[in-house]
């Protein structure tokens, strides 16, 4: 189901985004858990426009053979979302869509699934909201030192991506950088606890390289990890991937999939969902 999301923004919350985003239901009325699915930067060579682009098709496939709800999105600045990029504003666009669904009355528990940068938000989202259940990623960096060896050039690279939507954007280049900079996934991942935390990584990823999967883990402790041998850096495409972390959320469900049905009367509407 394609709707939208949204998002206040600005120091007052005087601005208001919309963002793209798409809904996965399973069959029957029950009370099962919900999943916040989140992409990753912009790549080249379509940038924004393809990005997230075959994350519902992921949503939906999770829905139907794990059986949770999912809640997938765009980004601010990508796809048919309004807005520009930015750590602070991808941080806020998240913590919205995990309220979004912790607020479906069906919905037991929360967890966060994201790949790339969306992973590495997905693992601070978590840390500081216990409503977050477990989290997994694909392809997660564990810093952003490399955007940092040279802002400017990364910069003129988020520009080529699309991820600007005004053209004066960002309007203050210090605090966005300095942003990119205190982006912290590793002190955010020593803060889980002993919550699930699976960690997806290809071994040829030229992206992301593979030993920010072992710092993630090595920063939570307990974590899941798994390497896809000869992958690179869109595990979203790769069938073993995805086969494992359908396994891993099966895994995780246990009973709740029995739970009681939910009474029609509980069931949020599209009216009330959405702001």
């Amino acid at each position: 189901m394609d709707d939208h999301i949204e998002v206040s923004s600005g120091d007052n919350g005087e601005e208001t985004i919309r963002l793209a985003a798409h809904w996965a239901l399973p069959s029957g009325v029950r009370r099962v858990p919900g999943i916040v699915l989140s992409h990753g930067f912009p790549q080249p060579p379509r940038g924004r426009i393809a990005s997230g682009l075959t994350f519902p098709g992921l949503a939906d496939r999770i829905a139907k053979e794990v059986g949770w709800e999912v809640l997938t999105f765009n980004f601010r600045g990508t796809g048919g979302s309004d807005g520009d990029f930015s750590i602070s504003g991808w941080m806020d666009d998240l913590r919205c869509a995990i309220d979004e669904v912790a607020s479906r009355p069906e919905v037991t528990e929360v967890w966060l699934i994201g790949a790339g940068l969306g992973g590495s938000l997905s693992i601070c989202c978590a840390a500081e909201d216990s409503r977050v259940r477990g989290v997994a990623t694909l392809a997660a960096h564990s810093n952003l030192n490399d955007w940092l060896r040279d802002p400017a050039r990364f910069l003129t690279h988020a520009r080529r991506m699309g991820v600007f939507r005004k053209p004066d954007a960002p309007s203050d280049t210090a605090s966005w950088t300095r942003e990119i900079k205190e982006f912290a996934p590793l002190v955010a991942a020593s803060k889980l606890g002993d919550r699930p935390f699976l960690i997806l990584h290809g071994s040829d990823d030229t992206i992301v390289a593979p030993t920010d999967a072992i710092e993630l883990s090595d920063a939570h402790g307990s974590a899941d990890i798994r390497f896809v041998y000869h992958a690179g850096h869109r595990l979203r495409h790769d069938p073993r991937a995805v086969a494992t972390l359908l396994g891993w959320l099966d895994r995780q469900g246990g009973p709740l999939l029995e739970a009681a049905p939910i009474e029609p009367s509980e069931l949020v509407t599209e009216q009330q969902t959405f702001l």
